[in-house]
């Protein structure tokens, strides 16, 4: 596969401002010269990932993950490297050269493969649900009339609708000579009897179209409503939607509905609204609620979670009614509770259903859809014992078993006592000896021993004091770390420093001093074209790590020639202290045999006497 070119990569790199790409995943907020927000690797609630837009790199003290915006991508994408440059060059619209002056149609990576694919079917789609026969009329009509969507949201949403003989979309796929494995991979086709268009199978056929896009609003999946026209020969005939399967830039598990959109809306002021299907959201989007998400099914997962609280920690859940969207409602709890996202319950009853709530009673619903809010644990007590006040002694303490499975997924010991506090309150029972069961539930469990949570007051609950800002962590020090660094800031006096520096006075056993060897060296071979030589050049993926973490935190010094002098004083100084040690030794070893080379060894270490007191000097600083 050809390579892409290092000019390509750097020209990339300095066209693309990695805030453009990192606040598409993370919601970012000033913090001096940088931006700080939640980790995209880690579960946390104090913001410790940071980005430099003026270093274009990024730092997250929390995994330990660092690089630059190519790095970045890969990591959250699980994407190769060069899938992520192709990737970042396809959004920006920025033209890559490949070393042979050219890359074949053939050699795109699977996953861009499948991204085009996807759109060169939305597009299909889309043209039939806008064809002036007979069934686009029909699917257009469906939609207005029987829907009661505006032709304009369908635009929105790029609504699509597969014709009853897909045989035309295998042709055009065809046609853009896509390869078997994308074919063979996308979900859109049933391949067991080749690729060939005529004996292909076609996954939908005779159904509303919906594309499924990830957080970034590339097309990925597809959700198909059945129809009155879907074909009774259709293997999934009975089923209302069926959905892509999952394929490698597919997994339902891990996307929500519409959140390309709602990530931009949201704020503090205004949550998610988590609702059931996509034709729920779009319903909320038609009426300007703008801020709806749906899941792939029933079935929340905590990836879905973390992917909301990169934007926004609260969460309004209106699922169905029925007894599908309780028992989700009541699956996603602890799940909520473990990431830390603060979500409310509306509870519909079973004959109740969002789209028809808003589609009658517009954004303006929500309104009094949220009289009926229930914080998280009165849910729960309201779900597991709907009856509370006609429960037996033993029928409260079971449901007091099954809450404590849901508390004890809290993020905080503090957030646990006070739902252990309104589960008591809900089940009518005593506050202590409660709190006094819950404690021997997680000791249990294996949970870790500490204070008894019955000795805490229901009534005076403990100050909880907010989590300081995090520490970042702290370096390892040493002169090699802070030569490289200002060989980062000032190229012109790292120029300066590889004239004079010997190689041996650099300790490379530490890593830090692996990659002060490497950059001296490429200014002494005028190879140094700025920190993009660390990442066109180093192999060791630690070592660019740590390079990353080195630059971000680099600060420009006063007097950067005074700096550069000091530290080569210490960098010679400990090369000094090693190398006399070692010379000792061997000195000492040689006297016992009168080896005349005793006296070649004494001259060594007058030399390094003398260049102890009188180190190398950049720029026209006096030591």
């Amino acid at each position: 596969m050809p390579a892409i070119k290092h000019s390509s990569i750097r020209d990339l790199k300095e066209r693309i401002n990695i805030y453009d790409v990192v606040s598409r995943e993370v919601t970012l907020k000033k913090a001096g010269s940088e931006y700080k927000g939640l980790s995209p690797f880690t579960n946390e609630k104090t913001p410790s990932f940071y980005i430099s837009p003026d270093k274009g790199l990024y730092k997250c003290f929390s995994s330990g993950n660092a690089g630059d915006v190519i790095t970045f991508v890969m990591e959250t994408e699980r994407l190769t490297f060069t899938e992520a440059v192709e990737e970042l060059a396809k959004r920006f619209n920025i033209e890559l050269e490949y070393e042979d002056n050219g890359r074949p149609q053939e050699d795109r990576s699977l996953r861009q493969e499948l991204f085009e694919l996807h759109e060169l079917a939305t597009d299909f789609y889309r043209e039939q649900f806008l064809a002036t026969d007979k069934a686009g009329e029909w699917i257009r009509d469906y939609w207005v009339d029987g829907r009661k969507f505006s032709l304009e949201v369908a635009e929105e949403f790029r609504i699509g609708f597969a014709p009853t003989n897909g045989i035309k979309l295998g042709e055009l796929v065809a046609k853009k000579r896509f390869s078997k494995e994308a074919i063979e991979a996308c979900g859109l086709f049933y391949t067991k009897r080749g690729v060939d268009p005529r004996y292909m199978g076609y996954r939908f056929r005779g159904r509303l179209m919906i594309p499924i896009r990830d957080h970034q609003g590339r097309v990925t999946a597809f959700t198909a409503r059945q129809l009155e026209i879907t074909p009774q020969d259709d293997p999934s005939r009975e089923a209302k939607y069926i959905n892509s399967p999952e394929t490698p830039i597919f997994s339902k598990s891990h996307l929500l509905f519409n959140l390309d959109r709602a990530r931009l809306e949201v704020g503090p002021d205004k949550p998610f609204v988590m609702v059931e299907g996509q034709l729920d959201a779009i319903r909320c989007w038609s009426v300007g609620l703008t801020t709806a998400v749906a899941p792939q099914g029933t079935g929340i997962t905590e990836s879905q979670l973390r992917l909301l609280k990169r934007y926004e920690t609260q969460l309004i859940v209106l699922l169905d009614g029925d007894s599908a969207g309780q028992k989700a409602a009541l699956r996603m709890l602890p799940l909520a509770l473990s990431q830390g996202v603060e979500a409310i319950f509306i509870p519909l009853t079973d004959k109740e259903d969002p789209d028809d709530i808003f589609r009658e009673g517009g954004r303006e619903a929500l309104d009094l859809l949220l009289e009926r809010k229930m914080q998280p644990i009165p849910y729960a007590c309201a779900a597991i014992a709907p009856s509370s006040t006609q429960l037996t002694p033993q029928g409260k303490a079971k449901a007091a078993r099954e809450l404590f499975a849901i508390i004890d997924k809290a993020d905080s010991e503090s957030a646990k006592v006070e739902f252990i506090k309104q589960a008591a309150a809900e089940l009518d029972l005593d506050p202590y000896a409660i709190l006094s069961d819950f404690r021997r539930y997680q000791q249990g469990q294996g949970a870790p021993r500490s204070a008894p949570l019955a000795r805490s007051s229901p009534q005076a609950a403990p100050e909880v004091k907010p989590n300081p800002e995090p520490k970042r962590k702290r370096a390892v020090l040493s002169v090699e770390r802070d030569l490289f660094a200002l060989c980062l800031l000032e190229g012109e006096i790292g120029s300066q420093i590889a004239q004079v520096v010997n190689p041996e006075w650099i300790d490379t056993s530490l890593p830090e001093g692996e990659l002060l060897n490497f950059t001296l060296n490429e200014f002494l071979h005028d190879m140094w074209n700025g920190p993009e030589s660390l990442n066109d050049q180093l192999e060791k993926a630690e070592l660019k790590a740590l390079a990353s973490d080195i630059y971000f935190g680099a600060k420009a010094h006063e007097n950067p020639e005074r700096f550069a002098n000091e530290a080569l004083k210490r960098l010679v100084a400990k090369f000094v202290e090693r190398k006399t040690k070692e010379l000792k030794l061997e000195i000492g070893r040689k006297q016992a045999t009168n080896d005349a080379a005793v006296f070649s060894l004494l001259g060594e270490l007058s030399a390094l006497n003398q260049l102890r007191h009188k180190p190398p000097q950049v720029g026209n600083l006096l030591s």
